[in-house]
């Protein structure tokens, strides 16, 4: 294998890594943090918004000068697997970064024009369990990942919807 095969693999390798790790980071970040020293900043995302940015966008964007410095190190550092696990760390970082800001930020809270993906039923899911986040300002705290618990309670609060349409459309 040529050393720009082993840069591509080390680089998709921890950048893979890289971005399930950050849904494990994100959700204990958002539980024992968010909702715990810094629930002054993270309050102002579960109160209405007042304008096109809230506090919290702070928290948001605080792992973007990690994921860009990652990447920088692996443009300009002496070569080294080192600096290939860097450049592909900081681009797992930046591509859940990429995907919170769209779903987040976009599809649950309408701040991006990306509705039409709740035509999916996987982001439907994500949408129905943030939304209890939000509601009962306690779990889920990750993002990506819906415990299979919460999937069971969802389906069966989706069935008992669609059980009640059946029934006024009857009457």
């Amino acid at each position: 294998m040529t050393s720009t095969m082993v840069s591509v693999v080390l680089w998709v390798t921890s950048g893979v890594i890289a971005l399930v790790f950050m849904e494990f980071w994100a959700e204990f970040l958002h539980r024992r943090v968010w909702h715990g020293p810094l629930w002054p900043i993270h309050r102002s995302h579960h109160e209405p918004r007042t304008g096109r940015f809230e506090f919290n966008d702070i928290l948001s964007a605080s792992h973007a000068p990690v994921a860009a410095g990652l990447i920088l190190y692996g443009c300009l550092g002496a070569p080294s697997a080192f600096r290939d696990l860097a450049y592909g760390w900081g681009l797992g970082m930046t591509t859940f970064g990429l995907l919170y800001l769209t779903f987040h930020d976009g599809l649950m809270h309408g701040r991006l024009p990306v509705q039409g993906l709740r035509r999916f039923a996987y982001f439907r899911l994500l949408c129905d369990a943030h939304q209890i986040h939000h509601d009962r300002n306690g779990g889920p705290y990750g993002f990506f990942y819906v415990p299979p618990k919460l999937r069971a309670y969802l389906a069966r609060c989706r069935d008992a919807a669609h059980q009640d349409r059946i029934t006024l459309s009857a009457s």
